[in-house]
């Protein structure tokens, strides 16, 4: 694939599509993708197929404000993070 993507241990958690189509790949559970969904539907869409219904959900980026796009790729890397450093992160950080 010809597209940026972003890991954590060595895993993509979150990916950008082309800049022609304007949406990024975040890697939700599936209970997460609904929540995300629910509350933005004009934002948020589950990807097509099998990966879609096992969490993986576009991102309409033009239509996404910040704090939301900081809420889903926060959910994606604790997903996607060892759990050591996911550990670490929820004991330095209050959300």
């Amino acid at each position: 694939m010809d597209h940026p993507d972003f890991r954590v241990g060595g895993k993509i958690f979150a990916t950008l599509d082309a800049p022609s189509k304007g949406r990024g790949m975040v890697k939700l559970w599936p209970d997460q993708q609904v929540e995300f969904i629910q509350s933005d539907p004009s934002v948020f869409k589950p990807a097509q197929g099998a990966w879609g219904q096992r969490g993986a959900t576009y991102v309409k980026l033009a239509a996404a404000k910040k704090p939301t796009i900081r809420r889903a790729l926060t959910a994606a890397w604790r997903n996607t993070a060892p759990k050591r450093i996911a550990e670490k992160l929820r004991l330095t950080s209050a959300d």
